[in-house]
């Protein structure tokens, strides 16, 4: 079938629009990023240079939020956001002395602001176009596949001792670090990848570790969080 020449102009014609109100709508959420949310996040920089400059951190470096979120998982979270580290973003200043061990001291937290539908979608539309660090990725080296949940677990508690500082459920796990059970929702796999060979790439002084793990094994830890993103969330 061919398009006369007027039903082929007015193809162009709408998809010129379609162009024009996606720009529009990514100036939205950039204007949204610029004037709301520098504040507390790094939009350009390389984060912070120095331990106080750690400890004064009030939510994550954005400059590569378009390498590591997904964006339909932020426009979600940006309505109704929860709390990704239990203990905020520098753990040491947010836990006190418990009965048994120290807890999370919830009074110095702070709550992220949520927005409306349409600011959302904007702002996670606008975060996509952050991609500093494009370098440390490998396009697709991440390869689907499945594991059971109790495999993965012994994968990721007692082999690799992560639990210590992670969070596989709610209250079940350490408060060091980010939950892991919204990251398979949350991240995108290459970039999950990436970091665990070497987070110190990504952010230079972050505590986790750098491991030394056979691409299996990285993959399986992907599967994993995969499936318990699902098994939570779905």
């Amino acid at each position: 079938m061919h398009l006369k020449p007027a039903g082929l102009m007015g193809v162009v014609i709408a998809f010129t629009a379609m162009l024009f109100a996606a720009a529009a709508f990514g100036d939205t959420g950039e204007k949204i990023l610029t004037s709301r949310c520098v504040e507390c996040h790094e939009l350009k920089g390389p984060g912070p240079a120095s331990l106080a400059e750690l400890r004064a951190l009030k939510g994550p470096n954005l400059s590569y939020a378009g390498n590591k979120y997904k964006q339909a998982w932020l426009a979600q979270w940006l309505k109704a956001p929860t709390r990704i580290r239990p203990a905020g973003m520098y753990y040491g200043n947010h836990i006190k002395p418990g009965e048994e061990h120290d807890v999370v001291d919830e009074a110095g937290l702070i709550t992220h602001v949520a927005l409306g539908d349409a600011d959302a979608k904007a702002v996670a539309a606008a975060l996509m176009q952050h991609k500093a660090k494009s370098e440390l990725l490998t396009p697709g080296v991440y390869q689907p596949g499945t594991i059971s949940l109790s495999m993965g677990e012994m994968i990721f508690d007692k082999f690799r001792g992560c639990l210590a500082c992670h969070q596989i459920e709610p209250g079940y796990g350490g408060v060091s670090g980010p939950e892991i059970y919204t990251v398979g929702s949350r991240l995108q796999e290459d970039y999950i990848i990436s970091f665990i060979q070497n987070p110190q790439a990504w952010s230079p002084l972050t505590f986790m570790p750098r491991r030394t793990l056979k691409d299996k094994d990285l993959q399986k830890l992907v599967h994993y969080f995969r499936a318990l993103a699902k098994e939570k969330f779905e």
